[in-house]
């Protein structure tokens, strides 16, 4: 009889455990609230010292020393415990507190670690590490410790206040980044391996306020009418979302059948890197200005605003074409899609809800958290701008910063391939 009793405590234990787990599965972000619309106008940036952190009674160093590094400060507690200070390159700005730094030591031994931040500030992102700066894998959760973390499933209250590593250093160098390091370096590099094919152009279109270049490539034939717009990066850290674009890209490129007869009759142009300085300079979310650029699609005060604008109107005028699709990758707490409501009908109307039904059902059990909007005016964000200026179907495709790596390949090349199908089937 006790026996029994223990197996059915087991079972209403485990089966208690399980349905906490489905609905949390379930939950789902509620999406930002609405745009606040805010002057554009250029604020002041605290550059960051870039070097490398050492001590007298000590053996172990840190470096920010490299594009997209961001370390502010740094104590040593004890002969193994140091405490790093993570700050943004201005206030107000949203919680997306990016760091990145490389460690090494003189003789093999394991530190501790512990991130804090500016007053209001918290630790979001969980850490990746890298031997090479290139292949990156998280730290291992038994490594990781967080302090006061909030209970709420997404934002602000649900970050811990600072978090502890324990590393593993040596004399070869450990990257220790937000997220996977994809500078305008890396980007460029991606970027070059794809003009290998005969169908695809790279072309500077202006420069960023700090003289870095802001680059379009164009897939297709250059003089086809029906065009296609896709942009990324414009806020440094979202990495997931940089990570989709080129999965999304890449199928496009790709040697498919749908692919090739897309490109005869769809011309697609990719703006890779909408933020360079922000990203190389290792900035949580704003450009060298010192402001969110997906705010400033109305004001056009700030130069990689103003080239993608100049080059849609360019390409409307050179082809007398038009374009019937445009989407914007970001990151955010977790996947979502901001689309404009149904109601509002552009250059092919009814695109996008067909396109995301069509994503659902072939990726079993993915129900895509879709948030629509039919305020458009003023338009401040990309989105808006795309449709009010051009009558694309346009959306904001934002992944999750924790969405496993293979799933974003797949959720790219799925949108990708379903995308092409529709808009061709819509000739």
């Amino acid at each position: 009889m006790i026996l029994i009793q223990s197996k059915r405590f087991y079972i209403l234990v485990v089966s208690f455990l399980l349905g906490n787990i489905l609905i949390a599965q379930t939950k789902k972000f509620q999406g930002q609230p609405p745009i606040t619309i805010v002057s554009t106008q250029s604020k002041p940036v605290q550059e960051q010292w870039k070097g490398v952190f050492s001590f007298k009674e000590g053996d172990v160093y840190f470096s920010n020393n490299f594009d997209g590094g961001r370390l502010n400060g740094l104590i040593k507690n004890n002969d193994s415990t140091y405490t790093a200070l993570i700050t943004s390159e201005n206030t107000p700005i949203n919680m997306s507190p990016w760091y990145a730094f490389k460690i090494w030591s003189k003789r093999n031994q394991i530190i501790n670690l512990v991130l804090t931040y500016q007053e209001n500030a918290k630790h979001r992102y969980y850490p990746k590490q890298s031997n090479d700066g290139l292949h990156w894998q998280q730290i291992d959760s038994t490594q990781y410790i967080e302090y006061e973390k909030g209970d709420e499933d997404f934002g602000y209250n649900s970050l811990p206040v600072k978090i502890k590593m324990r590393l593993k250093v040596d004399q070869d160098t450990l990257w220790v980044a937000s997220q996977e390091l994809q500078t305008s370096k890396h980007v460029s590099d991606w970027s070059d391996g794809l003009v290998k094919e005969k169908f695809i152009d790279k072309k500077e279109i202006g420069r960023s306020r700090a003289g870095r270049p802001i680059e379009v490539i164009t897939i297709g034939k250059k003089k086809v009418k029906r065009m296609v717009m896709v942009i990324s990066r414009q806020h440094p850290p979202e990495v997931t979302g940089y990570l989709a674009m080129k999965s999304f890209v890449e199928t496009i490129t790709g040697n498919t059948k749908l692919a090739k007869r897309f490109r005869r009759k769809y011309t697609t142009h990719v703006v890779p890197l909408m933020n360079p300085d922000g990203v190389d300079n290792g900035h949580w979310r704003h450009n060298a200005g010192g402001i969110d650029l997906n705010r400033d699609w109305e004001q056009f005060n700030h130069p990689e605003t103003r080239a993608v604008r100049d080059f849609m109107d360019r390409r409307k005028q050179e082809t007398k074409g038009t374009f019937y699709f445009a989407i914007d990758f970001h990151s955010t707490w977790d996947d979502i899609y901001y689309t404009l409501g149904t109601e509002l009908k552009g250059n092919m109307p009814g695109l996008v809800p067909d396109w995301l039904n069509a994503m659902k059902g072939e990726m079993k059990g993915y129900d895509p958290n879709i948030r629509p909007s039919s305020k458009i005016h003023p338009t401040a964000v990309s989105r808006n701008y795309f449709f009010a200026a051009h009558g694309a179907e346009s959306l904001v495709f934002e992944i999750g910063d924790n969405t496993d790596r293979e799933f974003i390949k797949e959720k790219g090349r799925i949108g990708a391939e379903n995308l092409m199908r529709l808009m061709l089937e819509r000739l």
